[in-house]
C-alpha cells in the first residue's frame, strides 16, 4: 500500500438488491477509490433475536423490526459475493467485504481476498481474531468503541498467530459521529504505541476529516457510500453519495502530493523565482573605482542575482573594482 488505500464502504447500502451493489461498485470505480467493501454475515449467527436495534439505526429504519429482521434483509449470499467480487475485478476495482461471523470468514478466504477487514464490533472476538489471523493474510483492524487496552489485546492475538501487515484504523463508531468525539490525534497514538501502520475510518458528515487524517499520515482511508443519501436503510445518512466521494478520493490524492518527501530545498516550480523575490547588494549611490564600501554606498535590494546580502560583512570594507552607478549590482 504504497499510496493511500482509500475504502468505499459500501456496507449495506445496497439494501440487499445485487444490482444496487453493482451500481454501488461502478461509481466507487468511477470516483477513484482503490476498494469498494460489502459486509458479509448471516443474521442468525450474527445477531441474537432479542438484540435492540442502535439508536442510529432507529433514526434511519425505526423501531417497528427488531435488528434481526433488519439484517436478514440485507444478507448477500455466496454466489452475489462471487458475481460482485467479479464485477468489481471488470471495472479495475478491488472487492472487499467485512465478515461478522466464523462461517463469512471461511466465505471470504474461499473468494481468494487479499485483505481481510476486522470491523470494530470484533475486537474482542477471540476465536474471530485467531480464525482470521491464521489465514496469514494482509489485515486491517478497525477500533471504534476501544480502549488502547482492547487494541493492544487484539494486536497480540492477531500477530501470535500468524497475521501479516497489520494496519490500525482509528475509528469512532457513532453515526454520523460529533466533531468534538473524533479525536483524530488519537490515530498517531496508536501507531507509536504498537508499532503499526494506521489510518482512519471514517463516520463524520463531510469530507474534511478523512482529508486531515491523510495528513496526519493515514495509509488506509475508509468511508461510507451510498447512491442516495435518502434511501432507506441503516447507514445512507451518514454515508457520502458519489459527487462528494469523488471530491474526498481527488482531495486525497492531493494531499498524497503536497506532502512530499520531507526534504527542505528550493523545488523546481520556485527555482525560477529566486531571482525575483530575493535580494542583493547594491550600490545606494555613485560609487568610484578603489571606492571602499561601506554601509553608507551599499543597500540591498531586488533582483537577487548579484551577491547573497548574507556576505554583507564580508563585503564592508573591501574596495570596488569598478565604477558603479545607484542600483548597479555589486560584483567582486
Amino acid at each position: 500500500m504504497s499510496s493511500v488505500y482509500i475504502i468505499a464502504e459500501a456496507g449495506v447500502n445496497h439494501n440487499g438488491d445485487p444490482d444496487l451493489a453493482k451500481k454501488l461498485i461502478s461509481e466507487c470505480a468511477k470516483a477513484g477509490a482503490d476498494a469498494v467493501k460489502f459486509q458479509t454475515f448471516k443474521a442468525e449467527t450474527l445477531v441474537a433475536k432479542s438484540a435492540l436495534k442502535a439508536d442510529y439505526q432507529k433514526n434511519c429504519t425505526g423501531s417497528d423490526e427488531s435488528q434481526f429482521d433488519m439484517l436478514k434483509k440485507l444478507e448477500l449470499d455466496y454466489d452475489i459475493h462471487k458475481e460482485l467480487m467479479s464485477y468489481a475485478e471488470a471495472k479495475g476495482i478491488q472487492f472487499l467485504s467485512s465478515a461478522f461471523d466464523l462461517e463469512s470468514i471461511d466465505l471470504l478466504d474461499e473468494l481468494g481476498l487479499p485483505v481481510f477487514k476486522i470491523p470494530s464490533g470484533e475486537i474482542t472476538n477471540l476465536p474471530y481474531l485467531r480464525k482470521t489471523a491464521r489465514l496469514g493474510k494482509k489485515t486491517i483492524l478497525s477500533t471504534g468503541m476501544s480502549s488502547m487496552e482492547d487494541i493492544e489485546a487484539a494486536l497480540t492475538v492477531l500477530r501470535e498467530n500468524g497475521a501479516k501487515e497489520i494496519v490500525v484504523l482509528h475509528c469512532n463508531t457513532e453515526y454520523p459521529t460529533p466533531m468534538e468525539d473524533v479525536n483524530l490525534k488519537a490515530m498517531n497514538t496508536i501507531g507509536e504505541a504498537f508499532n503499526v501502520e494506521v489510518g482512519y475510518s471514517d463516520h463524520t458528515l463531510g469530507i474534511e476529516v478523512p482529508i486531515a487524517a491523510v495528513a496526519l499520515g493515514a495509509i488506509v482511508i475508509e468511508k461510507h457510500f451510498t447512491l442516495d443519501k435518502t434511501m432507506p436503510g441503516p447507514d445512507h445518512k451518514a454515508s457520502l453519495e458519489p459527487n462528494e466521494l469523488k471530491q474526498m478520493v481527488a482531495a486525497i490524492r492531493n494531499i498524497e502530493k503536497a506532502l512530499g518527501d520531507g526534504i527542505k530545498v528550493p523545488t523546481a516550480s520556485e527555482k525560477r523565482n529566486m531571482a525575483v523575490a530575493r535580494k542583493s547588494i547594491v550600490a545606494k549611490k555613485d560609487i568610484s573605482v578603489n571606492e571602499t564600501f561601506t554601509e553608507e554606498n551599499l543597500t540591498i535590494k531586488r533582483p537577487g542575482t548579484g551577491i547573497s546580502p548574507m556576505e554583507w560583512d564580508n563585503v564592508i570594507g573591501t574596495k570596488a573594482t569598478k565604477k558603479y552607478m545607484s542600483d548597479d549590482v555589486i560584483t567582486l
